[in-house]
């Protein structure tokens, strides 16, 4: 019988990598199906799911996305039951040279459907932003090309180390505004697809995530190529902050997050409102 090749899009990060470790290395006993890998950052994966830019309209089987882009894919994709990455009490951070930004402030941005963007405009609406690539917001906010800058990926925690300081971390804010955690990425299936193979796929991604938990050395080892250059502590750091309990199941705490973040997002016509849809 031949293989069903699938194809699956995720981030060139330190958590994703740890994520999909098992499945990038043929770790699990999987059978009539094999997956595609496409390595790419959030906010393109983001577009492609959307059919913007590149002249891209190829669906991705399975993909990574911000829930921030959610609801204008829902009609092709629905959300799988595990990989979700979000934090309870920490999240993306606006970082400046000062501790304090007045109104209007113009911040960079890491994407325009990135989950982080939506969240930032939940808690404030007097500020301007301007899209960059997120691995450049740091030094454009170092070297004062912008006051400030939403930041993601490892620079959470890397950011003193360039004399920057926190102006508000959004998972702090939002577990303090409704005590969830704040959801950020979640992994996608195309609705077409077989339902018994949605379920499969879900359950092969389920227990990647399982291996690489339960053999974290090597899962780490393999993260740390993808950690634009932290040390072993600091990738471990970063990639359990993202691949955690939520991300195996995301249980009735982690569902009631996603759903209140677009909740509220609709409810400020941030995002057009939509029902969500798991996978289980």
């Amino acid at each position: 019988m031949s293989e069903k090749v699938l194809t699956i899009g995720h981030s060139p990060d330190a958590d994703d990598a740890f994520m999909f470790y098992a499945l990038t290395h043929n770790k699990l006993p999987i059978t009539g199906m094999k997956f595609e890998h496409v390595l790419t950052d959030i906010e393109s994966l983001n577009k492609r799911a959307m059919r913007k830019g590149n002249g891209e309209q190829t669906l991705l089987d399975i993909t990574a996305a911000s829930l921030h882009a959610y609801p204008y894919i829902a009609k092709d994709y629905q959300i799988l039951s595990c990989g979700a990455s979000m934090g309870k009490g920490y999240g993306p951070i606006v970082v400046s040279k000062d501790t304090r930004l007045a109104g209007g402030t113009e911040i960079a941005v890491p994407g325009e459907y990135t989950s982080a963007l939506l969240a930032l405009k939940l808690f404030m609406t007097d500020f301007k932003y301007r899209v960059m690539p997120f691995d450049k917001i740091m030094p454009a906010v170092m070297n004062g090309e912008v006051k400030a800058g939403l930041i993601i990926h490892e620079g959470q925690i890397t950011y003193a180390d360039d004399g920057l300081n926190i102006v508000v971390d959004l998972g702090k804010w939002w577990l303090e505004k409704t005590g969830l955690p704040l959801p950020l990425g979640i992994n996608l299936v195309r609705r077409t697809l077989d339902e018994k193979l949605k379920h499969t796929i879900n359950q092969s991604i389920k227990d990647s995530i399982a291996y690489g938990f339960a053999h974290e050395d090597e899962a780490m080892s393999y993260a740390a190529k993808y950690s634009r250059g932290l040390d072993m502590k600091r990738v471990k750091q970063f990639a359990l902050m993202y691949v955690n309990a939520y991300t195996l199941e995301p249980g009735k705490e982690g569902r009631a997050g996603i759903e209140e973040f677009i909740k509220q997002a609709a409810a400020n016509k941030l995002i057009p409102d939509v029902k969500v849809e798991f996978i289980s």
